[in-house]
């Protein structure tokens, strides 16, 4: 089971019944007595909407398949197991000349390439996120999601959940998601060279909704940056996307909140639960799909409480701009500051 935080790395099963269950006021929490009562309330939501998850992590048996050089690289690719039965594939970043470095784990987008996207292998420049840290001297990580790039089902599209949920009937592809990446900690922490006091994570889009529930969920992540991964769903026109969207189901168990239009949390307490760690949020003020910088906002200020009662007001912000839903230049230069700031 997850654990609370501050206990050692935390793996859930969920599962279970949302209701009778109630959102939590963080702007009523006096200290941080409260707030060790009221995570633990937000903790069971959250985890019961992600679903049920293997109960404990697999052996990793990790592999490299094969490796090549670039100046100031070596780039790995890497097999390990995820589960009992699902072995998957992804690309390391190992810099060259560092005895001890710090280590991230980069969340691709909602691209069908997954993976490739982050390793610098296709698609836009500024979302190679896995190679860009390797260049600034750090081990990084790109992994598959679930239902993208090497495990997209045979005939079926990206993202396409129907599959997924014959063998999770009881998760959720997002919970699915979580689960993997920290997998890919696992494998940075049992890799040579690696500091793993100094672990981070990173993601736009789905992967900033990834990298936001990594830092909530694992301890070991001591900084993030997440781009573009949420909007309130208190203020969300369409928050059924969660639970539907054509063929896809991120969130099935949230279905009777949506329903009810009553949710039991919202995503200012999935940043509490990643106090104290320092969080940064990367939202467009023309983002037409899903991020609102407004709504962004006001989650920040909502989880601004625990972390002032934590003494780590400084460690979460949320950073606006107009370069709508991609990466920009200057995101990602606020974005490198900020790993550089805290890790």
């Amino acid at each position: 089971m997850l654990e609370a935080r501050g206990s050692g790395v935390r793996m859930a099963r969920g599962g279970g019944s949302l209701e009778g269950m109630h959102m939590i006021d963080l702007s009523k929490l006096k200290n941080p007595l409260d707030w060790l009562q009221g995570r633990k309330e937000i903790e069971s939501s959250v985890l019961q909407t992600l679903g049920k998850l293997p109960k404990q992590r697999p052996e990793l048996q990790l592999k490299t398949v094969d490796e090549e050089s670039f100046p100031g690289y070596v780039r790995k690719r890497v097999n390990y197991f995820v589960s009992d039965w699902e072995r998957i594939t992804s690309w390391v970043f190992q810099p060259e000349g560092k005895d001890l470095s710090p280590a991230v784990v980069c969340c691709h987008s909602e691209t069908p390439a997954g993976k490739a996207e982050p390793a610098g292998l296709t698609g836009n420049r500024l979302m190679a996120l896995a190679q860009h840290y390797a260049e600034l001297g750090f081990v990084t990580i790109a992994s598959d999601s679930a239902m993208a790039g090497e495990r997209i089902s045979p005939g079926k599209d990206a993202y396409d959940t129907t599959n997924f949920y014959k063998d999770w009937p009881k998760g959720s592809l997002l919970g699915k998601m979580m689960w993997d990446y920290t997998c890919a900690l696992d494998v940075l922490a049992d890799m040579p060279g690696v500091d793993v006091s100094r672990m981070g994570v990173v993601g736009h889009g789905l992967g900033g909704t990834s990298a936001l529930l990594l830092a909530a969920f694992d301890e070991r992540i001591q900084v993030c940056v997440a781009s573009c991964g949420f909007t309130r769903f208190h203020d969300d026109k369409n928050p059924g996307r969660w639970v539907q969207d054509g063929d896809c189901a991120m969130l099935p168990g949230l279905e009777e909140a949506v329903a009810a239009k009553t949710f039991p949390f919202d995503w200012e307490h999935v940043l509490a639960l990643a106090a104290p760690t320092p969080t940064l949020l990367l939202t467009a003020l023309n983002d037409e799909t899903l991020a609102n910088t407004k709504s962004c906002q006001k989650a920040v200020d909502a989880a601004k409480n625990v972390y002032r009662m934590l003494g780590a007001e400084a460690a979460l912000e949320n950073w606006p701009h107009k370069g709508g839903r991609t990466l920009t230049v200057e995101a990602l230069d606020v974005a490198d500051a900020w790993f550089e700031r805290w890790i």
